[in-house]
C-alpha cells in the first residue's frame, strides 16, 4: 500500500480524499454507507448566517457528461447547523472541513465567529471559504471574480478564527486570471486553496423550448469540468513554483470519479482531492476513489507526497 498521508500546511490528514461541499449534505446520509472517519475529511454543505430555502424548482438538470445544479445554497443557517450537524459530526469523530458563505463579506465573518465559539469546533480541521458565491452588496458580483472582494472576505474570516485554523479559499474558474484571485486570497490569510467550483452553464429543454432550470443558470459539475480543474491547479501551482504566489497547499475538485482522475489533479499540484458529483450515483465513490488512488500510486512506486505536482517535473521540454 502507498503512503496516503497528506499535509496541507499545518494540517496532516491520513489520506487525501474528501467529499465536495453540497454533494453529501452534512453527513448523516453518507454515514449510512460508510464510516465518515475513513475519509481524510468530510466537507459540509455550505452554511450561511440565516436559513435559506434555495432557488425554485426544477433546479437540477443532467448533461451528457455531468449535471447542472441551481440549488442556491439551501440550508438551515449557522445556529441550526452548529446545534444539529456539527455536534453530530463531532460525536462520531469525523474530521470536518466546514464550508461557509455569506451575502456580504461581514456575513462571512459572523458565520466564522459563531463557528469558532461552538464547543464542537475542535472537530473542525479547517474552514473552506466559499467565495464563489454572489456578493449582494456589490450588485451580485461573485466575490471570487474580483481580487479586492476575495481579499476582504478572507481577511475578515481570518480575524474571527484561531490563528492555527487552516483556511481554504474556494475559487471559481469563471474568471480571466485565476492566479490573481489566488494571490489576493493568500495574501489576505488563506492558508490553502480549493479549486475549482462549478462552471456557470445553461441547459435548454428542446421539447418545451425553454431553459430547463427555473433559475435559468446553474453550476456545471462532473467529468466535463475535470480538464478545467487540472488547468486551474496547474496554473496556480506554476505561479507558486515561480514565486508569483506564496506556496500554499491546493485541494483539487472537479469531475473526480476514479483514482486515476484523482491522480491527475494531484500530479498537477493538488495535495488533496474532493469527490462530489460521483456520489450521486455511487455513494461509496469517495472510498472507492481512495482505494483506487492507493493502487495507482503503489503501481507507480510513489507515495502521495511524491506524486504532488510531479507532472511539472516531467512536462515535455520544447
Amino acid at each position: 500500500m502507498a503512503d496516503l498521508t497528506t499535509r496541507l500546511g499545518g494540517l496532516t490528514l491520513p489520506n487525501p480524499v474528501m467529499t465536495a461541499s453540497g454533494c453529501a449534505a452534512n453527513g448523516r446520509e453518507l454515514q449510512r454507507f460508510f464510516d465518515l472517519t475513513e475519509l481524510g475529511a468530510f466537507v459540509t454543505k455550505t452554511v450561511m448566517s440565516d436559513p435559506r430555502s434555495g432557488r425554485p424548482t426544477p433546479r437540477m438538470a443532467e448533461t451528457p457528461s455531468g449535471m447542472l445544479n441551481s440549488i442556491g445554497l439551501q440550508g438551515p443557517g449557522i445556529t441550526a447547523f452548529l446545534a444539529k450537524d456539527l455536534t453530530w459530526l463531532h460525536s462520531i469523530g469525523a474530521r470536518v472541513l466546514v464550508s461557509i458563505a455569506g451575502n456580504t463579506a461581514v456575513e462571512f465573518a459572523h458565520v466564522a465567529s459563531d463557528l469558532a465559539a461552538h464547543p464542537a469546533f475542535d472537530c473542525v480541521v479547517g474552514v473552506e471559504v466559499n467565495i464563489s458565491c454572489p456578493n449582494v452588496a456589490n450588485r451580485g458580483l461573485v466575490f471570487a471574480c474580483d481580487p479586492a472582494s476575495s481579499s476582504k472576505v478572507v481577511a475578515l474570516v481570518r480575524e474571527e478564527l484561531p490563528r492555527d485554523t487552516p483556511i481554504f479559499a474556494k475559487l471559481t474558474p469563471d474568471v480571466t486570471d485565476i492566479v490573481a484571485i489566488a494571490d489576493a486570497s493568500v495574501r489576505s490569510g488563506a492558508t490553502g486553496l480549493t479549486m475549482i467550483n462549478t462552471l456557470l452553464g445553461v441547459v435548454i429543454d428542446t421539447d418545451r423550448m425553454r431553459p430547463q432550470l427555473a433559475g435559468i443558470t446553474g453550476g456545471l459539475s462532473g467529468p466535463a469540468i475535470r480538464p478545467v480543474a487540472v488547468r486551474a491547479i496547474w496554473q496556480c501551482a506554476t505561479a507558486m513554483s515561480e514565486g508569483r504566489v506564496d506556496r500554499v497547499p491546493i485541494i483539487g475538485v472537479g469531475g473526480v470519479r476514479t483514482g486515476e482522475d484523482a491522480l491527475e489533479l494531484i500530479a498537477a499540484g493538488a495535495s488533496a482531492i474532493q469527490v462530489g458529483t460521483a456520489t450521486f450515483n455511487d455513494p461509496h465513490a469517495p472510498l472507492r476513489v481512495r482505494d483506487q488512488l492507493d493502487a495507482a500510486l503503489d503501481e507507480r512506486g510513489l507515495s502521495l507526497a511524491d506524486a504532488v505536482g510531479l507532472a511539472h517535473e516531467r512536462k515535455v521540454q520544447l
